[in-house]
Parts: C-alpha cells; structure tokens; sequence
C-alpha cells in the first residue's frame, strides 16, 4: 500500500510517466496546500535518479528503497544531478532569525546552470524541483521558462503549485498538469492514525475536521493548536462583547515575532474558516459571505511574506471579516 494516501491515480501517472522513452520534461503539481504534492514529487524524483542510472525501482511503487545511494546522497542534499529551489532565509542583519525570503529569486533560477549545461554525473537524468513555484519572483519565472522553452537533454522540472492559476500561461502551457484534491475523511484517518499513532480520536477527528482533507495542515495545526485559533473565530462570528475579547486576546497572542508561524497559519485558517460556515448560510445571505470569503483570501494572499500590514493590524482586519460574516445573518 502507498504511503501516499487518496492519490493512487496520481502515483500511477507517474510511474507510468517514469517508464516512457520520451517522458514530459516538465510537471506541475497542482492542489491545495499540505495534501502531499511536494512529498510525491520528492519520492518521483528518487525515482527518476534511480532508474536514470540504470537501476531498477519496484514497478508498483513510486520511491525505490532507501538504501539506495542515489536516494542516500539525495536525501543528504549531495545528489549532484538534483536541486531543491525554495525561498530561502534572509540573510540581512534587520531580518527576524529564521525569516524566509519572499519570493524564490532569479539568482536561484540562474544558479541551475551548472546543474542543466553539465552532463549528469550519476546516470542520464537532471532533476529540478521547485517547492513552491507560487514563490517564483517575476524575473525567476521568467528565466524559468527559458529552460522550460529548450531543456536540456535529460532535465526533467517538477513544480510544486498550490495556486497555479497565478503560474505565467506560458509556463503552465509547457508543463503537464497533475492535479491532487483534498483526501475524503476515512484518507485523512489512515495517514493521521500513521503519523501521530498516539493520538486521542477526539483529537484527530477535530483537526480532520479543520484541516479539509490537508494531512500536511493537520500535523502543522496540531502543532500550533490551530483548534484553539478555531475555538476564538467561533466567539468572533458571533459578534458582541464576546467577539471584541476574542479579537483582542488573538492580536495579543499573534503579534509577537515568536508567534509567526501560528500568525501564517491563522492567515489561512480565516478563509477556510468562512467557507465551512458559508455551508449553511441561507441562499439569501450567501452573497456577504462570499464577500468576506474573498476579503479574508485578499488580505491573506501576500500578506505575512512580506507583512503588508503590522501583524495585530492584519489579525485585527481578519476579525472584522468574520464579524461581518456574523452581522450579515
């Protein structure tokens, strides 16, 4: 059985993929955000290494063994016929320890050449995968495309995408699509049962409930007690004395530097947070929350990577989004 639950269909593209002569030099991983996209993109290109250098990989499974040296020197970060692009940390002396960057930059895009004008080293495959290539600052997709107009001999590019919409056409237009959906309750059961084995069911069914069918957002919700983060939106929606203590202790608790990653976490649990309750709006209300809705996805989409606003002011903003979801009832 795949460790990858709810995406055998995709694996099977992919090995099928894996074992034509002519194989797509270039792959989008299309879907939602944590349903394991950059995870089976990492495996096939363990794959692609393995069987670029000769070796055989079980025809029914989409990583070869761990063993393997081409695996080994990948998972280290020493493959020389592979590279990972994500945003780095910033690395000026006014940036907050551990801060990435905002975008994946040109200079990371022009530092594959030695990578894609080289022959490979361990067999007949480059592999290039870049997580996410949302991050891809204009100049970066861009050059991009230049090496996805004219690969070189061998080069395959994986790119991650949680939004490929926002992808240049042109580099979407010169990949093939493999899109990936969010994994139905009993998917969400086995990987989290997997994962955490050790965790209470009351505990496991709240963040399936959360996360909608993201495994990859549930272990991060559980880390940052996103249920807590939930539990004060739910006082928020219903207005009041209660929303305005509910709004003021979230700006106090995701303010602080140290509070970044549960602040980035609330900036995408507020839309999801709407959608769920738009499920039972009436049809005559449905027009303000699908408002709020798109308000939330505006504010959040760029916002904390650079800040766009000082985080008690975008915390802040987010409430009023779901307070007015409340008053449109």
């Amino acid at each position: 059985m795949t460790r990858w639950q709810g995406h055998e269909a995709q694996i099977e593209t992919l090995i099928e993929a894996s074992a034509t002569p002519r194989m797509h030099h270039g792959w989008i991983f299309a879907g939602p955000r944590g349903v394991g996209k950059a995870g089976i993109a990492y495996d096939f290109a363990k794959r692609l290494l393995v069987a670029g250098a000769g070796r055989s990989v079980p025809s029914r499974q989409l990583a070869p063994e761990d063993g393997d040296v081409a695996v080994r020197l990948l998972d280290s970060g020493a493959h020389p016929d592979f590279a990972l692009l994500e945003r780095l940390e910033k690395d000026d002396k006014k940036s907050d320890s551990g801060q990435l960057a905002r975008n994946i930059t040109v200079d990371q895009i022009r530092g594959l050449s030695r990578l894609l004008r080289s022959a490979p080293s361990m067999g007949t495959r480059r592999v290039v995968l870049i997580d996410s290539a949302d991050d891809l600052e204009t100049g970066a997709a861009n050059a991009l495309l230049k090496n996805l107009e004219e690969p070189p001999e061998g080069a395959v590019f994986l790119l991650v995408a949680h939004r490929p919409g926002r992808l240049l056409p042109t580099i979407r237009s010169r990949c093939r699509v493999l899109r990936f959906s969010a994994l139905d309750d009993s998917a969400m059961v086995r990987v989290l049962a997997d994962t955490l084995p050790d965790m209470p069911a009351a505990e496991r069914d709240s963040l399936i409930h959360t996360a909608e069918g993201a495994p990859g957002q549930a272990i991060a919700m559980r880390a940052l007690d996103l249920p807590a983060l939930e539990r004060a939106l739910e006082d928020v929606a219903e207005g009041g004395r209660a929303a305005e203590m509910a709004r003021g202790r979230l700006v106090a608790a995701l303010s602080s530097v140290s509070a970044r990653p549960r602040l980035e976490a609330f900036v995408d649990l507020v839309p999801r947070f709407i959608a769920h309750r738009l499920r039972s709006r009436p049809a005559a209300v449905m027009g303000e929350g699908i408002a709020a809705y798109e308000e939330a996805q505006r504010l959040g989409a760029g916002a904390v990577t650079p800040l766009q606003l000082e985080p008690g002011a975008l915390v802040y903003t987010l409430c009023d989004t779901v307070m007015a979801l409340g008053r449109a009832n």
